[in-house]
């Protein structure tokens, strides 16, 4: 795998990407953990426009179904003990070439949230860090996650009619981590938090219950589903603890049940919290893309070798502290990378070729 690098901007505490289509083509968001801006980039890593400049706060992007280009996004968490005011909010292209940004609902503490598909019919879960504090560093107060169908007019929603959220599920302590899993059936996520991982399904029909499964029992900062031996089932990629050091992959035995398969072999001082994750297929491989923020601050691509049978990692940067990163095949066919290189304020731009 060779790898070549571009910066394309520097944001301070750049933290948050996502997908868009904007105008009819394929785009990516990245925005700020500070207050700070929110840019909107082209493929090939050509500034397009700045969505705002501010409040900033933004842990998750998410594009809205449709080619509208709208997106949500999260605004007002700063960190753990400055987020009460965090909410999601939409922003949506306006008639004179700017943006237009307003309150979709208030879920303070939210840290990050997805649109999920299931039955044809799109839901939002918002998974909250926790639920209050009373002091800097009190994670007395569990987080909870919740849901909502998500309508394809969304006008009627602002500050004063945000929409209404339902708790799934409450009393998880340190509710950090969120990816998406898409099988057959269609969406679900995938939560990680100190009570373990969780996949959340949503019903098959509006109104429904959600299906809500523990998938493992271990404290979790971040987990990812991806078959990456291709037996047809899904391993399970655990960063643990809460912005741990430990990087594990987890395989399901003959009875159902996941057991460690692999564990990242450098020692832990050196992978001091974990926080980019990506589960992918880059260069026709699942691959987890995984970034940390302290220690020798690499960001690294995690394959299965049938050859060997056994894991691999390749370098993709090092010492940059990577917060997010998100993978993609290009118009030209060309596998991309792009990462908030939190640590470093760059925002880097990777073509990722044989």
């Amino acid at each position: 795998m060779k790898v070549e690098k571009k910066v394309i901007a520097q944001l301070n505490k750049c933290y948050s990407i996502g997908r868009l289509r904007y105008q009819g083509k394929p785009c990516f968001l990245v925005a700020a953990e500070q207050n700070d801006p929110c840019y909107l980039f082209s493929e090939q890593g050509e500034l397009l426009d700045t969505v705002w400049q501010g409040p900033g706060g933004t842990m998750t992007l998410a594009a809205l179904p449709g080619e509208k280009g709208g997106f949500l996004a999260t605004q007002r968490f700063y960190s753990p003990d400055d987020s009460k005011e965090a909410k999601i909010v939409i922003a949506e292209p306006d008639e004179w070439g700017g943006w237009k940004v307003r309150t979709l609902c208030h879920a303070p503490f939210v840290h990050r949230f997805g649109i999920l598909e299931r039955g044809g019919v799109h839901y939002l879960i918002v998974c909250c860090l926790k639920s209050g504090h009373e002091h800097e560093g009190d994670w007395r107060f569990p987080g909870a996650c919740y849901g909502a169908v998500l309508p394809g007019d969304l006008s009627q929603f602002g500050e004063k009619a945000p929409l209404p959220l339902t708790l799934l599920k409450g009393g998880l302590l340190k509710n950090h981590g969120f990816s998406l899993f898409r099988d057959t059936g269609g969406d679900s996520a995938v939560v990680g938090c100190e009570q373990g991982t969780f996949r959340f399904t949503p019903p098959e029909t509006p109104g429904g219950q959600w299906d809500i499964q523990c998938l493992l029992p271990v404290p979790s900062s971040d987990s990812v589903l991806l078959d990456f031996d291709g037996d047809g089932q899904p391993e399970l990629g655990c960063i643990s603890p809460f912005h741990g050091a430990a990087l594990t992959i987890w395989h399901l035995d003959e009875d159902g049940n996941y057991v460690p398969q692999w564990k990242y072999p450098r020692p832990e001082k050196e992978t001091e919290m974990l926080h980019a994750t990506w589960a992918c297929t880059l260069l026709g491989k699942p691959t987890w893309i995984v970034g940390w923020r302290k220690g020798t601050r690499n960001t690294i691509a995690v394959t299965w070798d049938p050859a060997i049978g056994d894991y691999t990692t390749q370098e993709i940067d090092h010492d940059v502290g990577c917060a997010n990163a998100l993978c993609f095949t290009d118009e030209t066919g060309t596998d991309r990378i792009v990462a908030a290189n939190r640590e470093t304020d760059e925002i880097a731009l990777y073509r990722v070729t044989e």
